[in-house]
Order: C-alpha cells, then sequence, then structure tokens
C-alpha cells in the first residue's frame, strides 16, 4: 500500500455526512446509516423494484434479472469492496439499495418515453432521489442523511459523489449490470459466449463469477494502492469496450428490445390521458398536482408504476371490454 495515499473515508461534502434535512433525535441501537438501510427496505418503492425490467422485458423465464436483483447484486458487490477497503458499509448499502428507487417502469425505454414528456427531462438518478426526499410516507420522504442522498442522486450522470462510498456504488453499478446482462442475454440466446471479444474473455474470463471478480479485485488493489475508487487503466478500457458491446449486440438487438417502441408508447399515451383525465389519479397525487403542476404529478405516478400496472391500466383504459349485462 502507498504511504502517502490519501485516506478513503471521509465526507467531502458541505454539510456533515449523518445530517438529515429535519433534525431527528438518534435511535439508540442503530447508526444513522443503518435506519437509512431500514427506511429503504421497507418502502414501498423498493419493494416495486420486483416487478420492474432490468433488460428484457416482462421476461417467460424465472431466473432473468429484475430491476430488484440488480440492485441486490449491485448492493453485495459494492460491500465486498467497501469491507476490504475499510469504507463505511452501512453507507454503501443505504446507497446501493436506494439508488434505483427512481427508475421507471420497463426499464430505460420508460426513462426515455418520460424524458420525452417532461419539459425539463427526466432522469431516473433525479428519480430516485425525489422518491426518498419527497414521495415516500405519503408525501413525508425518508428523511435520509446527506451522505446517502448524495451517492442516490450521483451514482449516474454527470455529477460524482462526494464520498468514496459513493463514488464505489457508481462502480459497482457498472459491475453489475454489465456482467448480469451478458448473463442474461446468453441465457435468452441472444449471445452465445463465444461472441464476446476474445481479448475480453481472456482478461475477465468466461463466467459471470470470473468477470465479478477481476472488477472487484482490481477495484480494490487500485484503492489499496492509490486511495482512489477507480479501475486500474486496463480494467477501465475492458469496461468500455464490455459496455460498448452491449450496446451493440444487446442493448440496441431487435430481438432483445424489439417491444421498446410500444413500451414507450403506452406510457406516453398514459401520460397524456392522465393529464387530460386528472380525475382518475389516485388521490394522493393531489398535493404534487397543486404545488408542482399537473406534469410533474403524472410522471411522478407513473414513474412509479411496476410494467404489470402499467399494462394493467392501459389496457383498462384503452382496451374495448365486452359486454357483462345478462
Amino acid at each position: 500500500m502507498a504511504e502517502d495515499r490519501p485516506p478513503l473515508g471521509g465526507f467531502r461534502g458541505v454539510l456533515r455526512a449523518e445530517e438529515r434535512v429535519h433534525t431527528e433525535p438518534p435511535c439508540p441501537v442503530r447508526r444513522a446509516f443503518q435506519r437509512d438501510i431500514d427506511r429503504i427496505t421497507h418502502a414501498k418503492s423498493f419493494r416495486r423494484l420486483m416487478h420492474k425490467t432490468q433488460v428484457f422485458l416482462n421476461p417467460e423465464g424465472d431466473h432473468y434479472r429484475t430491476r430488484m436483483v440488480h440492485t441486490l447484486e449491485v448492493s453485495r458487490i459494492a460491500r465486498t469492496v467497501a469491507r476490504a477497503l475499510s469504507l463505511d458499509e452501512d453507507l454503501t448499502e443505504a446507497i446501493a439499495l436506494g439508488h434505483d428507487l427512481g427508475h421507471t417502469p420497463f426499464g430505460h425505454a420508460g426513462e426515455w418515453a418520460l424524458a420525452d414528456m417532461m419539459p425539463d427531462g427526466f432522469t431516473h438518478y433525479a428519480q430516485s432521489l425525489r422518491v426518498v426526499d419527497r414521495l415516500e410516507r405519503g408525501g413525508q420522504g425518508l428523511n435520509l442523511t446527506q451522505a446517502v442522498r448524495d451517492g442516490i442522486v450521483c451514482h449516474s450522470g454527470p455529477v460524482r459523489a462526494a464520498t468514496p462510498e459513493g463514488l464505489l456504488v457508481h462502480k459497482a453499478d457498472r459491475v453489475a449490470y454489465t456482467t448480469s446482462d451478458i448473463d442474461d442475454a446468453l441465457r435468452a440466446g441472444i449471445l452465445r459466449v463465444s461472441d464476446i471479444p476474445a481479448p475480453l474473455r481472456q482478461l475477465l474470463g468466461d463466467k459471470p463469477s470470473s468477470r465479478i471478480n477481476a472488477f472487484v479485485s482490481d477495484l480494490i488493489a487500485q484503492g489499496a494502492d492509490t486511495g482512489t475508487i477507480a479501475f486500474s487503466p486496463p480494467i477501465e478500457t475492458a469496461m468500455s469496450e464490455l459496455r460498448a458491446f452491449l450496446f451493440e449486440r444487446v442493448y440496441k438487438n431487435p430481438e432483445a428490445k424489439g417491444e421498446e417502441s410500444k413500451a414507450r408508447d403506452l406510457l406516453q399515451r398514459l401520460f397524456i390521458h392522465y393529464l387530460t383525465h386528472p380525475d382518475q389519479l389516485p388521490g394522493d397525487t393531489r398535493p404534487v398536482w397543486e404545488a408542482e403542476g399537473p406534469e410533474r404529478a403524472v410522471c411522478d405516478y407513473i414513474a412509479g408504476m411496476t410494467d404489470r400496472y402499467a399494462v394493467a391500466r392501459f389496457g383498462e383504459i384503452f382496451t374495448p371490454k365486452g359486454w357483462e349485462r345478462y
């Protein structure tokens, strides 16, 4: 380990890591970040992740990842590295468990659909922060700590997290989805192992476990040697090449993603419908409608839907019903 490396721990933001937006008395049993973990895992938005798409829309097999499975995989990968580098495991876990709470139904297809409808755009990472700050607990929010809030909103997008734990979750997210998306694509018959470029297979291995181990081991080694949360140059290059391969062969594959245009159209038609029929929105959307406008209220409602709930609502609204009176 380098003698002059900077310490990995510590919060670099203006506010203290464990401060909350609204001051609360401390818990006699749990640390602040443990309380955040519990608040997230008991949240309705967390439970809905089990019925939200990761990559494949409404897959018929039982072993494809959902957004919930992805979240748990990110958490485990991040905690492994955090423990090895003596980072805060509770903070790491809280960020990982909360990072995708704002994700839409139908994965990124849903995100793009809402981005087209909202005047200021839409991103799932900003929505995740909105969920924990504004939407959970009947509009009161979860009142999470500043460090967890920062890690959630900075797990993706242009702004870097203010803590090493937040930076770690950003890396763990990429490790999780690149390795698992390949595994799901192989299961679906979209890819064969031999399709993965040979240099990547030689460096990272042929199995999901070997790829995860290569990335995790590199993060630990780099953290110990340099005091940074980063991949070594060869592994960073491999990650970039692997993501480019996935975009070309999986994320843009018409066989795997051919239904996404339908999903986007479905959500956008729901969006327009609820704007013009606000009486059909749940009552708990009314405060947002009045305070922040119709688009924001409709966006929150649709972003919180599961895949199957969105399909069911679409069917109820747009599909003709048979005559039931005898």
